[in-house]
């Protein structure tokens, strides 16, 4: 029987990628193993969907990116999905402390909420909570742009333009100036034209299209397949300009598995019995119990799911690590269950979810495939 990857916070994960690009420019952040020599310029890429397991198993279709130095793998943090792991690369925290502990998080005592989009989650009209809830006291820790700004690093985030000003950005990703891209072209030529600029630089760039196309189609599939040549020129463009005195580096924010086993909980009546609320998304779930009826829950979903997934308790999973060294007043963002899947499984929600529950490629689990990401090196 398979045994959880768990992440290696404060050591190996996503999250000690920024503060060590930090230290490369001279600021005095934590030690971490992870270790870049000194440069004036750094541009972080951000390949959503590219895991290390993927990579190396269609290093053919990508030979810029197998060839480059591989520091990793890191583990990216529980859950395994983008929300939770862009606060993490943001924050320099793991999500035990940064707050941000699922695609879709309790925020109230009745109240789910959409991470990705900021708004209520579930049945019905789309809301956006950016005022009830503001990102920045959802996710109050300063973020390593807003500390590297502070000390005098120009600092450029580069992405699309509709997440300017997103619930996500200025909870994860604030600090610094904004600048949207239209096109892999003009995200070459923008994080360019950032690290080009005199003095200490660090430029953020982040490409989705990788996790679109493993989640429609399936990862390792001709289209992720031709996406993932696409994401290596746009790799190989950014390097060959890169300035003197300047580092390329590129991670993933998770891995990616086709799933071909699922169980809804929006229509199964175990599933559903004694559940307030549930969180997650459909490879890792939060499922907040009513009141007494947490021990019942448990049981229930380890019959159901069996060895489908790993189901623990809040406290067994906090012990263990999976969110890391959790934050004060933050326990009631963890499901009183804590559900993880494994090998091709997932929980669906076909009601509350009903576009992903459709989708074959899905992530957010525990296993290596989801969980480990390269960090990849290129200097000018």
């Amino acid at each position: 029987m398979t045994s959880p990857v768990l992440p290696d916070y404060g050591r190996r994960s996503l999250a000690e990628v920024l503060p060590a690009l930090l230290r490369a420019l001279g600021e005095p952040e934590p030690a971490s193993e992870l270790v870049i020599e000194p440069v004036r310029a750094a541009a972080l890429l951000l390949i959503d969907g590219l895991g290390t397991e993927l990579l190396r198993a269609h290093a053919h279709d990508a030979p810029f990116l197998a060839g480059l130095t591989d520091a990793g793998p890191l583990t990216v943090g529980f859950p395994s999905s983008t929300a939770i792991s862009l606060a993490s690369l943001g924050t320099g925290l793991p999500p035990g402390a940064h707050g941000i502990l699922g695609i879709s998080f309790r925020v109230s005592d009745d109240e789910v909420m959409d991470a990705l989009r900021w708004t209520a989650h579930g049945v019905g009209k789309s809301v956006d909570l950016r005022e009830r809830f503001p990102p920045e006291e959802i996710q109050a820790h300063a973020t390593v742009f807003e500390r590297a700004a502070a000390a005098g690093v120009e600092v450029t985030t580069v992405t699309q333009r509709l997440f300017r000003g997103s619930g996500l950005t200025r909870a994860a990703l604030r600090g610094g100036r904004f600048r949207a891209a239209d096109a892999l072209g003009d995200l070459a030529a923008k994080m360019i034209d950032a690290v080009s600029g005199e003095g200490r630089q660090l430029c953020y760039g982040y490409h989705a299209d990788l996790d679109t196309m493993g989640h429609l189609h399936g990862p390792g599939t001709v289209p992720w397949r031709f996406q993932l040549r696409q994401v290596d020129g746009l790799a190989s463009t950014i390097a060959g300009a890169l300035p003197p005195d300047s580092v390329l580096v590129i991670t993933g924010d998770h891995g990616m598995v086709a799933v071909d086993r699922t169980w809804d909980a929006d229509t199964d009546d175990d599933l559903r019995r004694g559940v307030l609320l549930l969180g997650g998304d459909a490879r890792s779930r939060h499922v907040h119990a009513r009141d007494g009826a947490a021990d019942d829950v448990l049981a229930t979903w380890r019959a159901v799911l069996g060895d489908a997934a790993w189901v623990v308790p809040r406290d067994q999973a906090v012990a263990e690590g999976w969110f890391g060294p959790l934050g004060p007043h933050l326990a009631s963002r963890i499901g009183d269950v804590v559900v993880a899947a494994r090998g091709t499984a997932a929980v669906i929600r076909s009601e509350a979810e009903p576009y992903i529950s459709r989708l074959p490629g899905q992530h957010g689990s525990l296993s290596t495939e989801e969980q480990l990401v390269p960090l990849l090196i290129h200097r000018s």
